[in-house]
């Protein structure tokens, strides 16, 4: 009425004198235009939200994602904001859309989903560039709201965290058993200083046993009293090589000689030769009938290289020819 005007205090005020922008800006509060030659336009100050639809897009390890973010601007220059651009609402919408996609075709997939905050700001660089110095409006915060993985993404992604779970188990496991190796070994170190220790040590694990209300009876033996057998079985082990060497033992002839005779008995077949005459007889005193006697295994001993020319006889091959004395 009667141009008078209102300006609310989160805006701004431009007035267009016939279509053309005056450089004074109005602030909030009660303000006069001319009706009948200045048009006031009113500008929201206030940060607004524009919310990204999801884009399909290939990260650089060429993984299909689907990503939507959010993005909180404010108008900085209400005059770039309404002189420069016609709808910067909607051009907000679309510069963000389409640097959220070359944001993510930039990035790896491991980046998307652990580090957040690098590309919230790279996202945000990308986005104010082009919009604060020509347009007005200056990008206060990116956020991305969600990251949508293929199934096949999925499962592949829970098997490799089930798998690094497992590692971990392991390692954490390992390590705890050489912890507790360390300790046994010192443990044994302290308990071989002092034998009275390993038996106290004995008499606690009945006692452990004992607490369980079970039937079982375990009576340990005294370390001492093994140790005592020990040096008890260790003389007895030293005697008996000593007694070995003591008393040597005789090796035995099978065949006796008689020196002044010259006669050698054979054992295997008691056949007797006498030197003098070359005949053989029988250990029992009947002549020889010519008759071979039964075969039987006797040890071979070969005669002498000189033979007096009487000895003209052969024997069978199991009786023993007797050399001449000397």
């Amino acid at each position: 009425m009667f141009g008078f005007k209102v300006i609310n205090q989160y805006e701004q005020g431009i007035v267009f004198r016939f279509g053309r922008a005056l450089p004074d800006i109005r602030q909030p509060g009660l303000t006069w235009v001319n009706p009948f030659t200045d048009r006031l336009r009113k500008v929201n100050m206030q940060i607004m939200v524009a919310a990204v639809p999801g884009q399909d897009a290939i990260t650089r390890d060429n993984v299909t994602l689907k990503v939507d973010a959010v993005v909180y601007y404010r108008v900085v220059d209400p005059v770039k904001a309404i002189i420069n651009v016609q709808n910067y609402t909607f051009a907000i919408s679309q510069v963000a859309q389409t640097s959220l996609r070359s944001v993510i075709g930039q990035s790896d997939m491991d980046q998307l989903l652990s580090e957040r905050e690098k590309i919230n700001a790279h996202l945000k660089d990308v986005i104010d560039e082009p919009t604060e110095q020509p347009w007005g409006i200056r990008v206060e915060r990116v956020e991305i709201k969600d990251v949508s993985l293929p199934e096949s993404m999925k499962r592949s992604m829970s098997r490799q965290a089930e798998a690094e779970r497992e590692r971990r188990a392991r390692i954490i496991s390992a390590d705890g058993e050489y912890q507790a190796s360390k300790k046994l070994a010192q443990a044994a170190q302290v308990m071989s200083a002092d034998p009275a220790a390993l038996q106290l040590r004995l008499l606690q694990t009945v006692v452990e046993v004992a607490a369980e209300k079970n039937s079982t009876l375990v009576m340990p033996v005294p370390v001492e009293l093994l140790r005592f057998f020990d040096r008890a079985a260790r003389p007895a082990v030293g005697q008996a090589p000593a007694a070995a060497a003591a008393n040597p033992a005789t090796p035995a002839t099978n065949t006796p000689a008689t020196p002044a005779t010259g006669i050698l008995a054979t054992p295997a077949t008691g056949i007797l030769a006498t030197p003098a005459t070359g005949i053989l007889a029988s250990s029992t005193g009947a002549p020889d009938t010519g008759a071979l006697p039964p075969a039987r295994d006797v040890p071979a001993i070969s005669a002498p290289g000189r033979q007096p020319a009487s000895d003209g006889l052969t024997a069978p091959d199991h009786a023993v020819r007797k050399t001449p004395a000397s």
